[in-house]
This record gives C-alpha cells, sequence and structure tokens, in this order.
C-alpha cells in the first residue's frame, strides 16, 4: 500500500507518517523497486494502536518508548505491560476528573436552564 493510500486509511497525513518514521515510531517500512514506501497490515495494526495511544492523550515519547520496547521482542513485554498500565491509571485519572467537570457543568446548566424558564414565566 502506497503512503498515500495508507495515510487516507489511518486518518493520519503523509507528512505525519514520513515524521513518525524519522523519530523510529515506525521501522522497517518496505520498499518498492523505486524506493517508495510500502505499507502492509501489520503497519496498519501498529499505527492505529499507535494512534490510540495518542488520542488516550500518551506522549509520543512514551509511544516512542514503546515501540523501542516493542522493537526489542517479547523479553520486554513485562516493561510495555507496566508502561500500558500506567498510561491506564493516568488515563483513569483523567476521565474521573473529566466526569466530575462535566457533572458541574450539567448542574451550572442546569441552574441557567431553570433562570431561563423562571423569567419566561414572569
Amino acid at each position: 500500500m502506497t503512503i498515500s493510500s495508507f495515510a487516507k486509511q489511518c486518518g493520519i497525513s503523509e507528512d505525519t507518517l514520513r515524521y513518525y518514521e524519522k523519530i523510529g515510531l515506525i521501522r522497517r517500512i518496505q520498499r518498492d523497486t523505486a524506493g517508495r514506501r510500502s505499507f502492509g497490515p501489520e503497519d496498519l495494526a501498529w499505527i492505529e494502536f499507535a494512534k490510540r495511544l495518542k488520542d488516550t492523550g500518551m506522549p509520543l515519547t512514551e509511544i516512542k518508548r514503546y515501540a523501542d520496547l516493542r522493537e526489542k521482542g517479547r523479553s520486554t513485554a513485562p516493561e510495555r505491560y507496566r508502561l500500558l498500565k500506567h498510561h491506564a491509571a493516568t488515563l483513569m485519572d483523567r476521565i474521573k476528573a473529566d466526569s466530575m467537570n462535566l457533572r458541574l457543568l450539567r448542574n451550572k446548566m442546569a441552574f441557567y436552564k431553570r433562570e431561563i424558564a423562571r423569567k419566561e414565566s414572569s
């Protein structure tokens, strides 16, 4: 798959893919005879996972760390597990804070809804 079609399928730009390759987030990209990048299903699965980590707030430096460990093989599974466990805990803290903020926002919205209804009925 070409970089263009791969980028569309992943939902990220070609420039972002090139950057990810430059920093070592994507590795061992196959090249065709003309030297153009050629992506396969394994690349897609990895990018989708890395993108999910990024979407959940994991910094690129940590995703890169995960990629480095992944590259070293199965012996790094315990360290990768710890990295993901820490990220999951961070994400849970953020979800709890966001839930509390949403509750407060809804309370304020309910207040304004009552105020508007009160003024409309006067």
